[in-house]
């Protein structure tokens, strides 16, 4: 179970003062909240176009957090609707609006319209690398075995 001593706080600020919810998590154990498209008019999507979706809010991360900007199954599989990266990064020291790049890849044209969920966020902890450059990497199974390498 969750409890509030889990949750760490991230700051939101509405830019254009809009009506829409917050983004909230829609279950108990959810791991994103679903962001909201906010936009002047609808917005017509035809097969294989994209389009940058504003959610008309922006958001302080702490340092040593992302949020990360992930499509929704429902709109993937009943309309073929995705990102185009996915998924999307949003760094701690970002304080932009969020926008979410969509895909159709559907054969039908996708209405999009200002309040509709668009996407998910998923905040996660952030761990930096430090690369120490070496002439050799020890061996593995795997190896170089690339893409389909370990079969079906």
């Amino acid at each position: 179970m969750t409890d509030d001593s889990t949750k760490i706080p991230v700051r939101i600020k509405r830019v254009r003062g809009g009506g829409n919810p917050l983004p909230h998590y829609m279950t108990h154990h959810a791991a994103g909240m679903d962001l909201y498209a906010d936009l002047a008019a609808d917005v017509v999507l035809r097969p294989g176009e994209r389009f940058l979706v504003t959610t008309g809010i922006a958001i302080a991360l702490p340092a040593g957090y992302e949020a990360q900007v992930r499509p929704r199954s429902g709109l993937a599989l009943r309309h073929g609707i995705a990102l185009v990266n996915s998924p999307g990064t949003i760094d701690a020291d970002y304080r932009g609006e969020i926008g979410v790049i969509v895909i159709n890849h559907g054969i039908d044209p996708f209405t999009i319209k200002s309040g509709e969920r668009i996407a998910q966020l998923v905040v996660a902890q952030v761990c930096r690398a430090l690369l120490v450059e070496v002439n050799d990497l020890d061996e593995t199974r795997r190896g170089d075995g690339g893409f389909g390498h370990t079969g079906r």
